[in-house]
Formats: structure tokens, C-alpha cells, sequence
């Protein structure tokens, strides 16, 4: 692959971090390498495996010469910052919901639906961490037997909040432990002011993201508008819960599919091993502890369904800051390289 100008925008954060990581890990081609953050982390000095790299103000960035930007800092500032990398003759992949769902954007999960990326405008939209964990599973099924229709519950880890889930979390489930019988008879005391809904130390928030339309979730709608985009298919019914659960990484999803026509375990196993980018447990239950800090979607509990014979249901995790965000990043530019 031709080296290239990379840059990451957003490169302090929790993603950012982990993009440059990768990287670093799969030996990008990088000929030079800009960090790019808010004014706060303007000055200081990240040692990269190309050498020193000083962060610089994403207010005053100048995208000249750049060939490829990773964008991970917010919806706001990727729609500010990213037209103008674009403009710039930059090609952005933008980790953000910004631009997902406008036509003229391809909305990409390597491995699934590359082909989308042809005929790009400059900006390519990266998933929601949740659809691209589950996509994984789903987009081999949907090639062979055209999924029809889809129930999604998510369990959703705290890091898909950033830093601050993290931090929220381990402050949480510190100050509810010490009063212990509290969480057993009730007299548990309110852990202070907190970043969700209600409290997520010991405790499960069916309710992950923001309050949207009909009773749903971002989050859910999301699941529901990333999907049928994503594989092309408008017309796929989906029912969507999404939960935010007490687990640093990893986000896991429960779904249960109708397709075209039948399919049986054998063959959707089949079809999901082999698919690049996901192993298939079938011996050991995938949790998100062994999901964490690897590159592949693991996917078990391949089952047929029973209400309505014909279906499958299936388990599918992923460490959401690396397939859910970093990792595809990284892997979309290697195709725009390729």
C-alpha cells in the first residue's frame, strides 16, 4: 500500500487512542502522522511508533496535504471539521453519527458491504459500535437467506460512553458495595450525581442513549436505520432494546431472525465462520470479558428459533472500541489504500 498523510481528530480520547494503537499494530503505511484534539490537549507530545507527535488545535487545523483523517471526536465537530478535511482533498472516515444516514455517505462494515465504498464523496461513515457487532453475525446470514425480520436486545458496555462511563462505573460500584446489604434489602443510598439515567453500579438501564421518537431510544433507532442501510434492504423489520449493562468493554446482543426462506444451524454456522473477522464459539459461551482487546466479533448460542420454525437466534459480542469503532475505522482506510 502507497504511503500515506494520516491524521486522527479526536486522538485523546478513549477511540482515538485505540485508532492509533492499531495503527500502529497492523503496520499502516503512515508517511506522516497529525494528531488533532481540542484546545486543551493542544501541545502535548504523543510518542507514536513513527516518533514524537505533538497534538495540535483542531479550531485552527489546517488539513493540507492530508490524504486520509480518522474522525472520532463527536457529532458536532465532525460536522463542523470533517466537509472542510473533505474539501481539502482529505478522504474523512468519520467514527460519529453525523453523516450516517445522509445518501450521498456510504456506510461501511468492513467485511460486510465494502462495495459501498465505491463512488465515495470524501466522507465515509463509520456504524454505530452496536449494529457493526451484531452486522458481523447478521450480513453472512442476510447474504445466503435474505433476513426479513429481526428482534435486537442489546447489552451495551459503559465505554460506549467514553472515559466517563468508565470512570462512572468503577466510582459507582465502589460507593454501592460499601453498603452491601443495601443492594440486597433496598437501602442502598443514591451513588450522587451520575451520567445516566439511574445509577449503573449493580444494576442493569434498560434504556442506553438518548430518548428519541415512539418511545425509543437513539441508540435503538440506530439498530434499526444502520441495519437496513447497511445491507441494503429497506423493507427489514426490526424490533430493538437496547441496555446499558455494568461491563467496562464489550458491547453483546441477543437476536432472533427470520429470513426469506429457512435456515438451519448447520448452515448458518457455516456461513458465519466464514466470514472474515468473527470466530464461532461453540464449545465456550462468548462473554465480553473475552471480547476485550481483540480484533474479532465472537459470535455463539447459534440456535433454531421456536415460536416460529425457520429462524435463528444467536449471540454476538465485540470490544466496542475496537471493531465497534477504531478497528473498522482503520480497516476501511486499508480498503481505500487497496
Amino acid at each position: 500500500m502507497t504511503l500515506s498523510n494520516v491524521a486522527i481528530v479526536g486522538a485523546t480520547g478513549a477511540v482515538g487512542r485505540t485508532m492509533l494503537s492499531i495503527l500502529e499494530e497492523r503496520d499502516f503505511p503512515v508517511k506522516e502522522l497529525r494528531l488533532f484534539a481540542s484546545e486543551r490537549s493542544a501541545g502535548t507530545e504523543v510518542a507514536t511508533k513513527w516518533g514524537p507527535v505533538f497534538v495540535e488545535s483542531l479550531a485552527g487545523a489546517d488539513p493540507a496535504g492530508l490524504d486520509i483523517a480518522l474522525f472520532s471526536a463527536g457529532g458536532d465537530r465532525s460536522r463542523e471539521f470533517a466537509p472542510r478535511f473533505a474539501e481539502a482533498g482529505c478522504t474523512v472516515v468519520d467514527n460519529s453519527s453525523a453523516f450516517r444516514m445522509r445518501d450521498d455517505v456510504p456506510l461501511v462494515v468492513a467485511g460486510v458491504n465494502n462495495d459501498a465504498l465505491a463512488g465515495h464523496a470524501g466522507i465515509i461513515s463509520n456504524p454505530n459500535c452496536t449494529t457493526m457487532a451484531l452486522l458481523m453475525a447478521v450480513g453472512p446470514l442476510h447474504q445466503v437467506a435474505g433476513l426479513r425480520s429481526m428482534v435486537a436486545t442489546s447489552y451495551q458496555s459503559v465505554s460506549g460512553s467514553g472515559m466517563a462511563g468508565m470512570d462512572e462505573l468503577v466510582r459507582q460500584n465502589a460507593a454501592l458495595a460499601a453498603n452491601r446489604q443495601g443492594l440486597v434489602d433496598g437501602s442502598w443510598q443514591e451513588p450522587g450525581d451520575y451520567l445516566y439515567v439511574r445509577p449503573i453500579g449493580w444494576n442493569v438501564l434498560p434504556f442506553a442513549g438518548n430518548a428519541a421518537t415512539e418511545g425509543y431510544t437513539d441508540e435503538e433507532w440506530k439498530l434499526v436505520n444502520e441495519t437496513r442501510k447497511i445491507l441494503g434492504a429497506p423493507g427489514i423489520a426490526v424490533e430493538p432494546t437496547c441496555v446499558r449493562v455494568p461491563v467496562m468493554v464489550g458491547h453483546g446482543i441477543a437476536a432472533t431472525m427470520m429470513f426469506d426462506r429457512p435456515i438451519d444451524v448447520a448452515e448458518a454456522t457455516a456461513a458465519i465462520a466464514a466470514s472474515p473477522g468473527v470466530q464461532v464459539w461453540e464449545d465456550k459461551i462468548p462473554t465480553p470479558l473475552d471480547s476485550a482487546g481483540i480484533d474479532d466479533v465472537l459470535v455463539g448460542r447459534i440456535r433454531p428459533t421456536v415460536g416460529e420454525r425457520g429462524g435463528i437466534s444467536l449471540w454476538a459480542v465485540g470490544d466496542n472500541l475496537r471493531k465497534g469503532a477504531a478497528l473498522n475505522t482503520v480497516e476501511i482506510a486499508e480498503l481505500l489504500l487497496a
